[in-house]
């Protein structure tokens, strides 16, 4: 017998990761429709910030040339949800600003009030996404909500990552 496994002419990891992105969509979706996150959920997501098709402040994009995560919890607005992309008003160090990220540039998703994550690979030819944190990371700040902290909405997510 032969062990080496033939190449697939399906791209079965591509259709894979675009299916676990609809996740994204439709979890974004169901918040904009209920007009709010339920109970205590809240959401970390990271993304490319060069990706084709990602819109961002230009202040934003010289601070995290390469990627950003934002959470979306307590002070968000005009949350819009595409088949392609997704755009949401949200504050950075009390400037509002209005990002647009295709589901394409997204690279993970966190859910922490229930321990749910999904990590993708960059598309587009991008590089690799950070290697995963060891166990002694930080914990993330707290997105801004009114705290006397910078206001920032961007955190780390390498304390969800797998090892």
């Amino acid at each position: 017998m032969n062990d080496t496994t033939p190449d697939s002419l399906i791209p079965y990891d591509e259709i894979v990761q675009d299916a676990l992105r609809g996740v994204v969509t439709r979890v974004l979706k169901r918040i904009q429709e209920e007009g709010g996150l339920p109970g205590g959920h809240h959401f970390y997501i990271a993304f490319r910030t060069r990706a084709p098709g990602v819109v961002i402040p230009q202040h934003l994009l010289e601070r995290y040339p390469d990627e950003m995560t934002i959470v979306i919890q307590h002070r968000y607005w005009d949350l819009e949800v595409g088949p392609e992309q997704f755009s949401i008003g949200l504050s950075f160090n009390q400037m509002p600003s209005l990002l647009t990220i295709p589901y394409d540039a997204v690279v993970g998703f966190v859910d922490p009030a229930v321990n749910f994550a999904l990590q993708f690979p960059p598309k587009d030819g991008e590089g690799p996404s950070e290697p995963p944190a060891g166990p002694d990371s930080p914990e993330p700040p707290k997105p801004d909500d009114g705290g006397d902290d910078d206001g920032s909405n961007v955190v780390t997510l390498d304390r969800f990552r797998r090892k």
